[in-house]
């Protein structure tokens, strides 16, 4: 596979109206690389990443995150590895989060729920999806469920005395009070995300809803790895490599 025909399956895989909505939130970073036989795979961009990505042989890594801005540096630092070790790199953050596959329904399929409502992107918001229990599960169990799917501790806020039926899901930075108000809306009586503030806490307490945190990265590798897995459909020869990363957000938690 060559990177045209990647870009081929992207625009397959994607309705043109999503990409178009999340203009800027998706590329490349590189195209060094433009014969494609092992695809490396993980939530973010770094230069630990690209050291194993090396290792691998992976000829072009797909990531959920580019090199963030506001990490100074870092960006350039990750341009000059991937020039050097010959890997093209292509990332999708938005159009991710929003279909119907990605990272928020690919954690559902993990945790045992159906998808009620898919996320979505309306108007310049995001709503989170909707999940439910076939049969209600103890807050405990889901806890315990979510730690072990994740590999890492979970934060967990008890807020009710209900058992968990219907969940709401906004992983990564779905910690906005607004997303929480949407799920409870919703009927949902607990919300799960991936980064937490004293305002998601206090307004999940305000309204009685169980809260459930895991990190930003392992809420939403899920959501690349089915990404690959829809590639890998398309491109039966591709060998796929899934590239591991530090549970350094909740390693204290």
């Amino acid at each position: 596979m060559n990177l045209q025909q990647f870009q081929q399956s992207i625009s397959t895989l994607f309705p043109q109206q999503l990409l178009e909505d999340f203009t800027g939130d998706y590329g490349f970073t590189s195209k060094k690389n433009d014969c494609i036989s092992t695809i490396g795979y993980c939530t973010n961009l770094s230069l630990e990443v690209m050291e194993q990505a090396a290792a691998n042989n992976v000829d072009l890594l797909i990531t959920h995150h580019d090199a963030w801005d506001f990490l100074y540096g870092l960006q350039e630092a990750c341009v000059a590895k991937l020039e050097a070790y010959n890997i093209s790199h292509f990332w999708i953050h938005g159009p991710l989060d929003m279909i119907e596959f990605g990272t928020c329904t690919s954690l559902m399929n993990e945790l045992g729920l159906s998808v009620v409502r898919y996320s979505t992107y309306d108007d310049d918001t995001e709503f989170p999806g909707i999940g439910e229990f076939h049969l209600p599960v103890s807050f405990e169990q889901l806890a315990g469920k979510m730690s072990s799917t994740l590999a890492e501790p979970v934060r967990a806020w008890k807020n009710n005395e209900k058992q968990v039926k219907k969940v709401g899901i906004l992983t990564g930075a779905g910690h906005a009070s607004q997303h929480l108000k949407m799920a409870y809306e919703q009927g949902c009586d607990t919300y799960i995300t991936g980064e937490v503030t004293l305002y998601t806490i206090q307004y999940a307490q305000f309204l009685g809803m169980n809260l459930l945190v895991g990190s930003h990265t392992f809420t939403e590798f899920f959501g690349v790895k089915s990404l690959c897995e829809q590639l890998e459909n398309e491109h039966p020869a591709l060998r796929f490599v899934p590239l591991k990363e530090s549970h350094f957000e909740l390693q204290n938690a």
